[in-house]
């Protein structure tokens, strides 16, 4: 295995990580909003809160940990999407910073307007529709090279059926994810009500996931053709994820094996997203960049590399704590202590 697939590989633990983490973040945000708009925030806040109280300050580590690495590893990713993601980016780190600055004032200022708890649930699902642009600018045909530099097509982009395909997929599956990991959580917590509510949006967004994900495809098939016929080539990859969509379903209907559900969840995810990395290989932008035409020097990849692993030796067993002494610990998930980290 060479130093560009080690790269991308690494980068693309941390860039899943954050998917699978963020994702439970942006969507207990929105059901917590959405619960206080229906009137029903006795059932879920105190349950969202014991979840969020300890995660929210480091999801967006995963993130930094990306971005770094893919100016790192690839730096001509800088001068290519650079200009093109300057308003979507700029817009996601906006409103991370809503997010961050409302969490705050909620947690240790006391701050509980509804207005205020609205803003914070819909934030959680422009930041995944912003930040997913980048994958549909991938595919190609939207960026053209230019004597200043790329450019790109905004028209064409946002009149695109996949574009907004992808931003479809990206808030079904933020609900659905958040969804299941909230049922498995309020059932720690042995609080029914929560559970059942959880369950309840779990099945409502699993249909819809599902249903964007093959709409992708569908229009990759028009849009791109040599990546679709690649991810074609991956299909028993992609009938694993749907038997473990499957199996996560079944069990969250017969209200059973919530863990077990969730499990099948994240392997669900890890499957399509494994295997539509490996079809976009080894392109980062098509046609333009290649993980070969960008990658650094040798000494510095070597590095990053070590770098990134240590990084990741160091976060994982943090988080396990976290899980471990906070989210689900006995007392503190059924809200018998009340730390804040």
């Amino acid at each position: 295995m060479n130093l560009e697939i080690i790269g991308i590989t690494v980068l693309g633990m941390f860039l899943f990580g954050y998917i699978i983490i963020a994702s439970i973040d942006f969507g207990a945000g929105f059901f917590n909003a959405y619960s206080t708009v229906r009137g029903k925030q006795h059932i879920l806040t105190k349950i969202i809160q014991r979840y969020l109280s300890p995660v929210w300050e480091v999801t967006n580590v995963f993130l930094v940990f990306f971005f770094v690495g893919m100016v790192g590893f690839f730096p001509q990713t800088a001068y290519y999407y650079g200009t093109i993601l300057l308003v979507p980016v700029s817009v996601a780190i906006i409103l991370l910073a809503i997010r961050g600055s409302y969490y705050a004032f909620t947690t240790y200022g006391g701050l509980k307007h509804k207005r205020f708890v609205i803003i914070y649930g819909l934030s959680g699902l422009f930041i995944p529709a912003s930040l997913s642009i980048v994958l549909t600018i991938s595919e190609g045909g939207f960026v053209t090279i230019g004597e200043s530099g790329p450019v790109l097509d905004y028209w064409a982009l946002f009149t695109s059926p996949l574009s907004w395909s992808v931003v479809v997929l990206s808030l079904t599956a933020v609900l659905y994810i958040s969804a299941v990991f909230l049922t498995w959580y309020a059932h720690q917590a042995k609080d029914e009500s929560a559970t059942n509510l959880m369950r309840k949006y779990s099945l409502i967004w699993a249909a819809p996931a599902i249903i964007a994900a093959a709409g992708i495809i569908v229009e990759l098939k028009i849009h791109n053709p040599e990546h679709y016929q690649r991810l074609i080539d991956l299909w028993w990859m992609f009938a694993l994820s749907v038997a473990f969509f499957i199996g996560t379903v079944y069990f969250v209907w017969k209200r059973h094996s919530y863990w077990l559900a969730f499990w099948l969840l994240i392997g669900q995810f890890s499957l399509a997203f494994l295997a539509y990395g490996i079809s976009h290989y080894p392109y980062l932008l098509y046609p333009h960049l290649s993980i070969y035409d960008s990658f650094t020097n040798e000494t510095m990849a070597t590095a990053l590399i070590i770098a990134f692993i240590a990084g990741l030796g160091l976060l994982l067993p943090s988080l396990y704590l976290l899980l471990k002494l906070f989210l689900f610990n006995k007392e503190y998930v059924q809200g018998k202590r009340n730390d804040h980290v």
